[in-house]
C-alpha cells in the first residue's frame, strides 16, 4: 500500500518557490491500476518521481507497505526502490550496446542473481513479451513498440509489487501504443499496483481509478465502480483527501 501524508515538494526558481506537490494526501491499494492526468506543470511527474523514491519531499511522509520510507537514507531507498518498484518512461532507456535479453538481465546481474536463475528468467519474460525472436537484436534493430516491450520486461524481471509508468505510449503509434498498454493492463490484473501518468484522455479512462491535477495538488479522484469491482477491489478500499 501507497500513502502519502501532507507531502509538499518545493522548488527555488530564481528567488520564487515553486509548490510542485502541494498538500497531498493520498492512498493507493495494492493492485489498483490508477491513471494520474492533468495539464504540463501540473506535477505529474514530480508525483510519479516521489512514489518511486527518485526524488524526495520536502515536507511530509510517504509510507510504502506500513514503512515511512523518507526517513530512509539513500542506501536504503535505492535498496526499498529496487525491490519492490518498476519503471516505464516515454523514452526507453534501453543500453544501446546491449541485446534486448541483455538490456532485460540487466537488474537481475546488478541484484547479484545468479546466471542460472537470469537466463530462466529472462526467457520467460521475453516469452511473455511475445519477443523471443528478437533476444539477440539490440535496439537499433527493434520497433518503438518492441523497444518499450524490452523495457516494461526489465521494469518487471526483478516481480516488484508496483509499477510505474510515465507516458508510455507517447513515442508509439496507435497500434504499439495500444498493444503496450494492453501488456501493462495484463501485469495489473495478475497483480501489480499499475500507476500510469498521462495525457491522453482515452488511455486515462482505462484505468478503474483516476486522478486529476492541477497547480500541484489532486483536483479530482474517481474511482470506475464497475471496473473496480470486476478486479476485486471495491471503491470504499480507495481512499484519497485533497485540499
Amino acid at each position: 500500500m501507497i500513502k502519502l501524508n501532507n507531502i509538499q515538494r518545493n522548488f527555488l526558481v530564481g528567488n520564487q518557490t515553486v509548490h510542485a506537490l502541494d498538500n497531498i494526501n493520498l492512498t493507493i491499494n495494492d493492485g489498483e491500476y490508477v491513471s494520474v492526468m492533468g495539464p504540463s506543470g501540473s506535477g505529474k511527474s514530480t508525483l510519479l518521481n516521489l512514489l518511486g523514491l527518485l526524488d524526495s519531499p520536502t515536507e511530509g511522509s510517504y509510507f510504502l507497505n506500513g514503512r515511512n520510507v523518507t526517513e530512509l537514507d539513500e542506501n536504503e531507498q535505492a535498496m526499498t526502490r529496487n525491490q519492490n518498484i518498476g519503471f516505464v518512461f516515454q523514452v526507453f532507456h534501453l543500453i544501446p550496446r546491449l541485446t534486448a535479453a541483455e538490456n532485460i538481465e540487466l537488474p537481475l546481474v546488478l541484484a547479484g542473481i545468479s546466471e542460472s536463475v537470469r537466463k530462466e528468467r529472462v526467457h520467460h519474460a521475453l516469452e511473455s513479451m511475445k519477443l523471443l525472436d528478437r533476444a539477440h537484436h539490440k535496439p537499433q534493430e527493434l520497433s518503438g513498440g518492441q523497444r518499450q516491450r524490452v523495457a516494461i520486461a526489465r521494469a518487471t524481471i526483478t516481480e516488484p509489487s508496483i509499477l510505474l509508468a510515465d507516458e508510455p505510449t507517447g513515442n508509439l503509434d496507435q497500434k504499439s501504443g495500444l498493444n503496450v498498454i494492453e501488456t501493462l493492463e495484463l501485469l495489473n490484473q495478475k497483480g501489480i499496483t499499475l500507476i500510469v501518468v498521462t495525457h491522453d484522455a482515452a488511455l486515462g479512462a482505462r484505468s478503474t481509478r483516476s486522478i486529476g491535477m492541477i497547480d500541484g495538488r489532486i483536483d479530482s479522484d474517481s474511482v470506475d465502480k464497475k471496473s473496480a469491482n470486476h478486479s476485486g477491489n471495491s471503491p470504499g478500499e480507495s481512499d484519497v483527501t485533497h485540499t
